[in-house]
């Protein structure tokens, strides 16, 4: 497999958010002569926490960082985190993933990847926190699968658990496990200054909530650099926008979260 999973793991975890996991769309294959293990850090500024389209810092501001470690074999894991806005998700103001996965190469352009991916927000706050009908945690369980052909990546994400935090008591409709997001996306390199092209569109559908289901889009470009002597850094700008329903996706402050908006990063890895 030529040890490509020191690379493709940030592809098969980071799909959901591209601004929000660590290393988005960072390809780079690795040599033959990698270690078996690899353990990477990284860190980055954000001006907006988005996932899937959605913010969760109202463009006020993110920092985000975590550990890789993958393994020749093809198995991978990983830990991350950010700070969220106080009104994005029933009053917590930090999430924690935890994901892990494999990933095989089954040509020479095609591989495969199976993992999962878990949200944890650590003050444990519900939806509908402080009202008479509350929902679950919003600690949510996602199962994925992905293809990767050249520059490009299909993935399906399917929750097992309710969707953070809806079921019947909160939303009226019953529960949400079964809530899936369908991806397709693109990464290249462009024929000028050595520029990086994200090219996604998204598809979330929340079980029994057909009011809660869009579509999303996002462009964005990104440079590959070094920086006082140090490699490892990237920075860039994505455009992103849906088509969610406002009255749905609003924070508890009444701030439309689905909103188009440029987010602009800079991180490095080490």
């Amino acid at each position: 497999m030529k040890h490509l999973l020191k690379s493709t793991i940030q592809i098969a975890i980071l799909a959901p958010s591209f601004c929000a996991m660590p290393l988005a769309y960072a390809v780079e294959e690795a040599s033959e002569k990698d270690s078996a293990h690899t353990l990477t850090a990284n860190i980055g500024f954000f001006s907006d926490y988005t996932f899937r389209g959605i913010s969760y810092t109202r463009e006020h501001g993110s920092i985000q960082g975590g550990f890789d470690y993958t393994h020749s074999n093809g198995f991978y894991a990983g830990v991350w985190a950010t700070n969220i806005d106080n009104g994005a998700m029933y009053g917590n103001t930090l999430e924690k993933d935890l994901y892990g996965g494999y990933l095989q190469s089954l040509t020479d352009d095609l591989r495969l990847s199976v993992g999962f991916m878990q949200y944890f927000y650590p003050h444990g706050k519900r939806a509908g926190h402080g009202t008479i009908n509350r929902g679950d945690s919003a600690n949510t369980t996602e199962l994925n699968a992905a293809l990767y052909y050249k520059n490009f990546t299909l993935k399906h994400s399917y929750a097992v658990t309710n969707f953070f935090g809806i079921n019947n008591n909160y939303g009226g409709n019953g529960n949400s496990r079964g809530s899936g997001y369908t991806e397709l996306n693109f990464n290249g390199k462009l024929p000028v200054a050595y520029l990086n092209l994200l090219l996604h569109v998204g598809r979330q559908t929340v079980h029994n909530y057909s009011q809660a289901n869009y579509t999303d889009w996002l462009v964005g470009v990104n440079k590959d650099f070094s920086m006082t002597g140090s490699s490892g850094w990237n920075a860039g700008v994505n455009y992103t926008t849906t088509n969610a329903n406002d009255s749905w996706y609003v924070d508890a402050k009444g701030w439309e979260t689905g909103h188009d908006r440029l987010i602009g990063y800079i991180k490095r890895t080490f």
